[in-house]
């Protein structure tokens, strides 16, 4: 039955990469359609991600209420309620309303799902589960840029995804008696007692401000590099937006790619390993988007920093239970996604806001930026709490 449960949790993580990415494959053309700037993008992003902060910080409460199954279940079909909406979507205004239930959808059921596996689970199944959130990042902008190759426009491609995140909604209904009765313990029939600390008393731990603040820099590197990525590659590379909007999928295709191998990395090295490894091949990859080389160099960079990206993050999340406690693991996961969101809410809209005001060509800058502080904080982190 764990299997099946295991599975399901998989299954789950696809339904929340397909839309992800889709709003930075699409909006050089939304924005034209529209007849809005390019900044506007950051605002849209803006609310979606500012949703998820406010599900993420409940999501403590939300679940012990409600369980984790309803909780995943409620979330898809929330979010493909959205996708839905944004199809039907002619003004931005109405994309701003949208990106409410949006966001909303996203926030508690990371935190669960990561919390589950990073108490239950070896590491290589948290490499694959977001592996299997890349499959549905990677497939988010290939949809998009197919829609548009052939001419059915950017709300064509949100319906689709739309479609598929409905199709998710059901299975995960039914498997709601499932949820129900897998109330596991940890292995050796351990019980965990989850404890909601007082912030302050949380942010005095050794070495969880700067665990929080990595997580806020990956995510600015992240959500950057996917949101504006497609736009820098037609203003600063002259490359069409059908083209680009498929391009920027390399990126995807890299972390997808990128944690399904770290699932057997992860046998041999550490979580440690696995995020230094992670941060040099990252800072490789965004120095070949920066210098001015041949195309093929911008997309060997997309798929580097993909891969450098790609056990980054899971690598941090396994190792919360045993850096911090695993009574404390689903307050600090919670709190661990929320700066991870914060970090996608406030980063995209600067990083598009000076792009437009200084230069697109600024994107690749602002990404070495966020890399190298991820690095800076991930190793004073270590030492925290090895101390």
């Amino acid at each position: 039955m764990f299997s099946l449960l295991l599975a399901l949790i998989y299954v789950s993580f696809i339904s929340l990469g397909l839309p992800d990415s889709l709003l930075g494959s699409a909006w050089p053309q939304m924005q034209e359609s529209l007849g809005v700037s390019l900044s506007l993008g950051g605002v849209i992003s803006f609310l979606i991600t500012a949703s998820t902060i406010l599900s993420s910080l409940m999501s403590h409460q939300v679940i012990q209420r409600f369980g984790t199954g309803a909780v995943t279940m409620c979330s898809v079909a929330m979010t493909a309620l959205a996708l839905f909406g944004f199809s039907l979507s002619n003004s931005f205004f109405a994309l701003c309303l949208w990106a409410i239930p949006y966001g909303l959808g996203a926030g508690s059921v990371d935190a669960a799902l990561n919390n589950f596996v990073a108490l239950h689970c070896k590491a290589k199944h948290m490499s694959w589960l977001h592996c299997f959130w890349g499959i549905g990042a990677t497939g988010g902008p290939y949809i998009m840029g197919l829609c548009l190759s052939r001419g059915m426009g950017w709300q064509a491609g949100y319906r689709t995804i739309s479609f598929l995140q409905m199709a998710l909604t059901l299975i995960l209904l039914l498997s709601l008696p499932l949820w129900k009765k897998q109330e596991l313990p940890l292995s050796g029939g351990e019980t965990v007692r989850p404890q909601t600390p007082q912030w302050g008393k949380l942010m005095k731990r050794p070495g969880v401000k700067a665990a929080l603040t990595a997580f806020f820099f990956y995510s600015a590197l992240e959500l950057t590099t996917g949101l504006w990525g497609s736009s820098y590659m037609v203003a600063v590379r002259g490359i069409s937006p059908e083209t680009a909007a498929k391009w920027i999928s390399l990126f995807y295709l890299g972390i997808t790619a990128g944690r399904f191998f770290s699932g057997f990395l992860t046998l041999r090295f550490s979580d440690d390993a696995m995020v230094r490894l992670g941060e040099i091949t990252a800072i490789v990859g965004i120095l070949l988007i920066l210098l001015p080389l041949h195309n093929l160099f911008l997309c060997l960079g997309l798929i580097l920093t993909g891969l450098g990206c790609a056990p980054i993050y899971p690598s941090l999340l396994h190792a919360t239970p045993q850096r911090f406690g695993k009574s404390l693991s689903q307050s600090l996961m919670g709190t661990q996604m929320a700066i991870s969101y914060l970090g996608s809410t406030t980063m995209p809209p600067v990083s598009g806001f000076l792009s437009e005001k200084i230069s697109m060509g600024l994107y690749p800058v602002l990404l070495l930026v966020f890399a190298l502080m991820l690095t800076i904080l991930t190793e004073k982190g270590r030492h925290c709490t090895a101390e």
